[in-house]
């Protein structure tokens, strides 16, 4: 009679080698935390007068990412549940056209906040099925096309200033996206899991 207990058995129930792996994948996900860590320890070493403006500076930016990723993650989730994914397709997907780019245009000149904030919506758009032309449409908007700075610009350096720029700005954020979605035709796809139907049961 063979008493001895599996390998899995013994280690509670987790893979040989899984207790290995998450380290790795931890430091993976959190390495430019680290890197940044490592340069605040780095300066605490050869520069100590440098010390306190730079750790000062590291924790304003990290509440300020705190303060503003934390509604964006709620508005994802709230967007998950409330947003079918073939409403996204219909709207925004590659079969969208001119529609989907002006809709893209739209979202992007809406919010406020620095453009990290829009990174895990734009993620999330792909995941629903946009398409990446209608998503860089979305970034370039978001960075240079926002209705607050457009105000702010025409206020400081002109309303003639402000047409040029965005007369130049809105065919090269369609031309970047396009140029971008052609190259990951190219290339075979993107690295984003798509959001899988539901089966019926």
């Amino acid at each position: 009679m063979n008493t001895s207990l599996p390998q899995q058995t013994l280690t509670g129930g987790a893979p040989q080698g899984a207790a290995t792996k998450i380290p790795k994948q931890w430091l993976a996900d959190y390495r430019w935390v680290l890197l940044v860590a490592v340069a605040d320890l780095a300066l605490w070493l050869w520069q100590p007068t440098l010390v306190t403006p730079v750790l000062k500076n590291t924790w304003d930016y990290f509440v300020e990412m705190v303060i503003i990723l934390i509604p964006v993650a709620v508005l994802m989730g709230l967007f998950e549940v409330w947003v079918p994914k073939q409403l996204i397709g219909k709207y925004l997907g590659r079969e969208s056209g001119w529609k989907g780019i002006a809709l893209s245009f739209l979202f992007g000149t809406a919010p406020t906040g620095p453009l990290y904030a829009a990174f895990p919506i734009a993620g999330m758009l792909l995941q629903k099925g946009a398409s990446p032309l209608n998503v860089v449409v979305f970034l370039n908007t978001w960075a240079a096309i926002k209705i607050p700075q457009l105000l702010v610009e025409a206020r400081f350096l002109g309303p003639a200033f402000m047409l040029v720029r965005l007369a130049l700005t809105v065919p090269s954020a369609i031309v970047m996206g396009w140029l971008i979605q052609k190259a990951i035709e190219r290339t075979g796809g993107l690295d984003v899991a798509p959001v899988k139907p539901e089966v019926a049961r």
